[in-house]
């Protein structure tokens, strides 16, 4: 019986961007349903009854919840190519611990950037994130990717964020290339992959949609 599987997701949500490249990566078809934040569907709430939130991964009936789980389990079981997690012991904690860095304080950031503060609170914020953001950059080092000469954990894990810092760069809030300039040319050449490009929106994309929220706001 061929695999049935099944992604539960939001289009905007970096969390579900980091299961649509890993799945694109994988080479693994699925089907993809876009869930309403405001009108979640049964099917959410029934296969995340905890939390209520995407994404979700439906593996044969089976829901797996919270996006880096959801990554080991898609490399554990279509473990045939692109791997995403080191195989070696101590280089597969790192990536882990930088994973889980990036949920703890970098996704924090991304909202704060967004929550309107203005003035030595925003100057605070970018600091914090810049500091951040350069230890990441420590960790990167002279390797294309995070994962070496390919996309792997810490890759996933940072890049939807990264591509929202872009955004910021282009309205002008800082200068990510001037403060971090390791971060910007990682990001470009993740989009060159076509795993990225195919499976979540270009800071682009992204730099239109919220400039269309905003004109929206002022009509």
């Amino acid at each position: 019986m061929a695999d049935e599987v099944v992604l539960l997701d939001y289009w905007l949500s970096p969390y579900a961007m980091r299961l649509r490249i890993a799945l694109a990566l994988k080479g693994i078809e699925y089907e993809r349903k876009e869930e309403e934040l405001n009108n979640k569907s049964p099917l959410l709430l029934q296969s995340n009854p905890v939390h209520k939130k995407v994404p979700v991964l439906i593996h044969n009936g089976k829901p797996i919840c919270e996006s880096v789980v959801a990554l080991q389990y898609i490399d554990e079981v279509w473990n045939d190519k692109a791997p995403l997690f080191p195989s070696d012991p101590y280089l597969r904690s790192q990536a882990k611990f930088w994973a889980d860095y990036v949920d703890k304080t970098i996704s924090g950031f991304a909202r704060k950037l967004w929550s309107g503060a203005k003035g030595e609170e925003m100057e605070a914020v970018k600091k914090d994130l810049f500091d951040c953001l350069r230890l990441f950059e420590g960790e990167l080092g002279d390797k294309p990717f995070f994962g070496g000469e390919t996309l792997g954990l810490v890759d996933l894990a940072l890049l939807p964020f990264a591509s929202w810092f872009s955004v910021h760069d282009k309205f002008g809030t800082f200068s990510l290339e001037a403060e971090c300039p390791k971060i910007p040319p990682w990001v470009k050449r993740c989009f060159q992959m076509e795993s990225v490009s195919e499976s979540v929106p270009s800071p682009d994309q992204l730099y239109d949609y919220v400039v269309k929220m905003r004109n929206s706001r002022q009509e």
